[in-house]
């Protein structure tokens, strides 16, 4: 008799680890779908150029950079969470290389333009400028962490790369959704000059 009750415990235990198995394909399939939207445009870029990107470029290919990190890093913290580990240093490995890309081209763009002044006033400036800030300050807070974040799991000491992660994942995840936030609101939703 007590074999059947270990029974019973173990199927609902598969039950719900498929349960939890369908839900993360769900949600893998819907972020794949986001970051082939990305690339589709990074591919756009490059074609309409003849493999080519030039500086005017870059916003647009930093915005889509930033994409990709913000639906790996969710992807990432996700699966961490559901235990699903592999997957979570899949999907932080992307994330870092994505951001890095990121770096390059945001410090190429600005070698070469500068800074690019929005004008906004009113209601458009008081949306724009608090969410802009907060961006830039933590952007500068992001990348030492993401290092401190990454060391302890060259040492295998997984104890304080959590203890450290669990500040990281938050502020790069909004740095990421702020950067293409930013970008869609001074070059396509509000383009200073109109």
């Amino acid at each position: 008799m007590p074999s059947l009750v270990f029974d019973g415990a173990r199927k609902t235990r598969n039950l719900s680890a498929v349960a939890q198995e369908r839900r993360a394909c769900v949600i893998v399939e819907a972020l794949k779908v986001c970051s082939v939207e990305a690339i589709d445009q990074l591919n756009a870029l490059t074609v309409q150029r003849f493999n080519v990107i030039s500086i005017s470029d870059l916003p647009a290919l930093n915005a889509s950079f930033n994409l990709v990190s913000t639906i790996f890093i969710s992807m990432g913290w996700y699966f961490i969470r559901h235990g699903a580990w592999r997957r979570h240093m899949a999907c932080m490995i992307i994330a870092v290389i994505s951001s890095a890309c990121f770096l390059v081209g945001y410090i190429t763009y600005h070698v070469h333009i500068g800074e690019k002044s929005s004008g906004y006033t009113g209601w458009i400036a008081a949306i724009y400028f608090p969410i802009l800030a907060s961006h830039v300050l933590l952007a500068f807070v992001t990348l030492p962490l993401v290092i401190l974040t990454l060391i302890p799991v060259f040492r295998r000491r997984w104890d304080r790369h959590k203890r450290i992660a669990r500040w990281t994942i938050p502020i790069w995840l909004y740095v990421s959704v702020t950067g293409v936030f930013v970008y869609l609101m001074l070059y396509k939703w509000f383009p200073p000059g109109t």
